[in-house]
């Protein structure tokens, strides 16, 4: 084999095992991903409803990973590897609801995570539903929030009040679009907020 011969050959097997030694340019520069869970108790649908647009609203951010359960089936695991936990509940007598709190006390209780302080500085967020316009949706997301600082978490809420709610009684039947379009920017914000405490802001 000539000199450029061996040269050339040589500089084809590093272009071709360089990439698995040090990984691609493209590959290393990829941020860490975002995981945010949405957790949220239904009787009724209308609350599941306001927590899949709070997941779609998140899977929007780029590089953001969704988990999406009801509060019974939520593990300790799902908590303590998100970097964002949104909750949702119905109203209940101006309060969040049985399965909702016993979720909250569960972290403490069941999963021993606020001993630990296992959900320090991790984004938090709130929505609610409720059938009357004034039942105590505000109620219910601040007592949710409230369960959230006392676990150290960074608090955040939607675009326009303490988290996103939604009206589902008589004068409001159902999820309207304008509700279910503060859901989604609830979870856009949050997984962006998460983001930036993640990765730092972008250059």
């Amino acid at each position: 084999m000539t000199r450029r011969g061996f040269l050339m050959s040589t500089g084809v097997l590093f272009a071709a095992v360089a990439p698995l030694l040090c990984g691609s340019p493209a590959t290393a520069a990829d941020p860490p991903p975002v995981t945010v869970l949405v957790a949220y108790h239904s009787a009724t649908g209308y609350t599941e409803k306001m927590a899949e647009g709070v997941a779609e609203g998140a899977k929007a951010v780029s590089g953001t990973s969704v988990l999406l359960k009801k509060v019974g089936d939520v593990v300790a695991g799902d908590l303590s590897g998100s970097d964002a936990v949104i909750v949702g509940s119905p109203v209940y007598f101006a309060n969040m609801s049985g399965d909702v709190k016993t979720f909250l006390d569960s972290w403490s209780l069941k999963f021993g995570l606020f001993q630990d302080r296992k959900m320090r500085n991790k984004v938090g967020a709130a929505f609610a539903t409720g059938a009357a316009v004034s039942g105590g949706k505000e109620f219910t997301i601040l007592g949710i929030l409230a369960a959230m600082l006392n676990n150290q978490m960074i608090v955040v809420g939607g675009v326009d009040g303490f988290g996103a709610s939604a009206t589902t009684g008589p004068d409001s039947p159902g999820i309207d679009a304008k509700e279910l379009a503060s859901a989604r920017d609830l979870g856009r914000r949050v997984a962006e907020i998460a983001a930036v405490i993640k990765r730092g802001p972008s250059p």
